[in-house]
């Protein structure tokens, strides 16, 4: 089960703090934060207004004046409050419109992030969906709940203390008093507070989305090992852990909120007695006295603001942690990011080799060492391989031979720990994670079907195809019949992880978009797995058929039944090769290739031979 990272794991590097990471995306915004920021300082400043006209109307209006002495107060109080309104719906309007473009941005690198981290990390699905949900929120209230309130709460003070002091500088004086310590040590002490129990939130709430999946998706498997009560009762502490976290958090905000009531009844009557010192005339102490209130008011926001960011602090960090992770490696990228000069011969969007995206290129494994943890046998051994252009190879083996490991290496998912693959004479490692599937891809272990219909899983492979390039792949791949008998054609939908899909039409539609993806360097684990075997031939024959000659082809196999026509096979075993040769080679050959041949064919036909 999964356990409950440290406050400070997965943040950003050392001496960069996550707000930085994140706000260097926010610049291509700034204008319409900025925008909001002021749109807030107007509305608090006109509520304020209101408070302190609505008071002067009341008061004076008390001593039975000339009604045309109270026309302009009247007109203004009446103004006041249609704009305050008019202010804070503008304001948000502005507001959610740069945050949202924000968020969209982040959202997209951390899904980018999450997809270009390679080899074994220990994420788990659930800690992911919390991390491109819940912490990617935390961005939004960021800049919605704690720099754009607190921004206007700190312009306001300076102008109401500013007001006050027209009136009386002592009153004044005790204004400010009150405004730094609604406004700097309430939230100083909210901050010191409740950090240590915020720290925990977040990585909490990922451990719970964890246990989530881990209950519903893996129930099955909980109750075959006897483990639904330890899974249980593992995940109802933490859940525990996190309700007395929030309950603490809850407790500890109303203390503060308390003494910030406190604060402002104390402040408004120390400014009364200074007025009263001063000989401020009457209404006008009353002004003050209302008006001081709703200053400490707008004040006590900054308390929010600081309690707020405490509590996002956590998610703030693994989102950073992310960004800097991202593919473009620059978190601050923006729309006027000056793109390096590619070199001759590449691509220019990602400096790709041109060859490698359009005709293939020569791959070569050179001493490849793969070990997964320290101490134990290494899944692949000082393995050399050499995959020129155009050229048609197989790795077969027993199961744990080190086959899909081989493919998560030559894909850029698992780097050797010693030695080097080279894809047109450049190490795999120095090719940008959004580029190399262009280069080198396919259908690799448990490919994921989304919850869309056939069309859209199959444009993931190329978004820009055409249905007569649909037809070609999925016609390759054996799925076309399936997909002319069904109502909706290409619009059906084939459920959360292909669910309304057979195994077999699940690894046909992966395969079609890998085909319709057209790599240089395609490879193909397992593609024929769920099929009986005629349509298991006869799916790997169209395969090969629909790949271009130029292309270079690496399937790997538990099954020998349909690879006669390749240029060559190599048997792997702990992660070494121990045979290698042609089909018709291999099987006149004493060793594991013959042994399994003949076996399949056995158990294909239906009865067991041990000799041809």
């Amino acid at each position: 089960m999964s356990t409950v990272p440290p406050p400070g794991a997965g943040g950003p590097p050392p001496g960069t703090r996550p707000e930085r990471v994140v706000l260097r995306l926010a610049r291509p915004y700034l204008g319409r934060l900025v925008g909001a920021g002021l749109l807030a300082s107007a509305t608090e400043l006109a509520g304020l207004a209101l408070m302190a006209t609505a008071t002067w109307l009341l008061m004076s209006a008390a001593g039975q004046p000339p009604l045309d002495r109270l026309t302009v107060a009247i007109v203004a109080v009446r103004a006041l409050a249609v704009s305050r309104g008019v202010l804070r719906y503008t304001e948000r309007l502005a507001g959610h419109d740069a945050v949202l473009r924000l968020i969209t941005d982040v959202r997209a690198r951390v899904f980018a992030s999450l997809a270009a981290r390679s080899g074994p990390t220990g994420q788990r699905s659930g800690d992911a969906l919390s991390r491109l949900v819940s912490d990617v929120e935390a961005v939004q209230d960021l800049l919605l709940r704690v720099l754009v309130p607190g921004a206007a709460a700190a312009l306001v003070g300076v102008l109401a203390v500013g007001g006050a002091a027209l009136v009386s500088l002592p009153a004044a004086g005790v204004l400010a008093v009150g405004l730094l310590v609604a406004g700097v040590a309430l939230p100083v002490l909210a901050t010191a507070l409740t950090r240590r129990a915020a720290d925990e939130v977040a990585p909490l709430r990922g451990a719970l989305a964890t246990d989530a999946v881990d209950l519903t998706h893996g129930a099955a498997d909980l109750a075959a090992f006897g483990a639904t009560g330890q899974a249980l009762r593992a995940a109802t502490r933490r859940a525990d852990r996190l309700a007395r976290l929030e309950r603490r958090l809850a407790a500890t905000g109303f203390a503060v909120d308390a003494a910030g009531v406190l604060v402002a009844g104390l402040t408004a009557a120390g400014v009364v007695l200074a007025a009263l010192r001063a000989d401020v005339a009457g209404v006008l102490v009353g002004v003050l006295a209302v008006g001081t209130l709703a200053a400490v008011e707008i004040a006590l926001a900054l308390v929010g603001a600081a309690r707020q960011h405490t509590q996002l602090r956590a998610g703030l960090a693994r989102v950073a942690a992310l960004l800097d992770d991202a593919p473009d490696g620059d978190p601050g990228a923006g729309p006027g990011r000056q793109q390096p000069t590619p070199e001759p011969g590449t691509d220019a969007a990602d400096g790709v080799p041109v060859d490698a995206t359009t005709t293939g290129s020569d791959v070569r494994f050179e001493g490849v060492v793969v070990r997964y943890r320290q101490g134990a046998a290494p899944a692949l051994a000082g393995f050399d391989l050499d995959l020129p252009a155009g050229r048609r190879i197989a790795v077969v083996g027993p199961s744990g031979a080190g086959k899909s490991t081989l493919a998560a290496v030559l894909t850029g998912a698992v780097r050797p720990d010693a030695g080097r693959v080279t894809l047109a004479g450049r190490d795999v490692s120095t090719y940008p994670p959004e580029a190399l599937p262009r280069a080198v891809g396919g259908l690799l272990a448990e490919a994921y079907v989304f919850h869309a219909s056939v069309r859209e899983n199959l444009l993931l492979g190329r978004p820009d195809a055409d249905e007569t390039e649909l037809v070609g792949a999925t016609r390759a791949a054996g799925l076309l019949d399936w997909v002319r008998e069904q109502p909706d054609g290409w619009d059906t939908v084939v459920g959360e992880e292909g669910g309304q899909l057979s195994g077999g039409q699940r690894q046909r539609l992966a395969l079609a978009r890998a085909l319709l993806a057209a790599p240089g360097v395609l490879v193909l684990d397992e593609p024929t797995e769920g099929l009986d075997p005629v349509a298991a031939d006869a799916v790997l024959a169209g395969t090969l058929a629909a790949t271009p000659a130029g292309r270079s082809v690496l399937v790997i196999s538990h099954r020998l039944s349909g690879l006669a026509g390749l240029d060559e096979i190599v048997v792997l075993d702990a992660g070494r090769i121990v045979q290698r040769g042609r089909h018709t080679d291999l099987v006149a050959t004493p060793g594991w290739y013959r042994e399994q041949w003949l076996l399949q064919t056995a158990a294909e036909r239906g009865y067991l031979a041990l000799t041809p």
